[in-house]
């Protein structure tokens, strides 16, 4: 597949790096926000990126430069490490379930930023991470990776799995796309 290594850093400190790695590959990710670290081990996980993602954002405020800063450095470390978007499938859609829950991830490596995130979260935070902050962190990771993307969670009643399987949907749909 067509993703080489790359790095970048955003304003709030958070760096973010990415090659492409075998199934054993370990993601070192820390971004002081539990919940996301989690979300981003599962982008790597199951689209077999090795990602290093560190944030020393400002959480004694709250969540939300971190979450964002977190989107921004992570989509524009795809963007650098695709390149120049040749040799790639471009289009990959997946349905991802987690017991109860179904997501569906369609992208479009377009370089046309967009996003539709539907991930009917009810609840106000999972762990210490805003739910709110969760589609933002996709809308700042498709517009910094410059790709068209919509997320929809098809069917759950468990926010932690209705959020976990957007994020495996995402990630096959990624490595179908490059």
């Amino acid at each position: 597949n067509g993703v080489g290594p790359s790095s970048t850093t955003s304003p709030d400190h958070c760096l973010a790096l990415l090659k492409e790695t075998a199934d054993d590959g370990q993601p070192l990710i820390n971004t002081g926000v539990g919940f996301l670290d989690h979300m981003v081990d599962q982008l790597a996980k199951h689209g077999r990126f090795k990602i290093l993602l560190r944030c020393n954002g400002d959480l004694a405020i709250d969540d939300h430069h971190t979450v964002e800063d977190c989107g921004i450095a992570l989509g524009e470390a795809f963007d650098k490490a695709l390149g120049a978007r040749k040799a790639i499938q471009r289009f990959g859609s997946a349905y991802a379930p987690l017991d109860e829950a179904l997501s569906r991830a369609v992208v479009d490596i377009s370089s046309r930023p967009y996003a539709s995130i539907d991930l009917k979260l009810t609840r106000e935070k999972l762990g210490s991470l805003s739910c709110e902050m969760l589609p933002h962190f996709l809308s700042s990771f498709a517009e910094n990776f410059r790709i068209t993307l919509h997320i929809e969670v098809i069917a759950g009643n468990n926010n932690h799995h209705m959020a976990e399987a957007s994020f495996k949907a995402l990630a096959q749909a990624l490595r179908i796309a490059v």
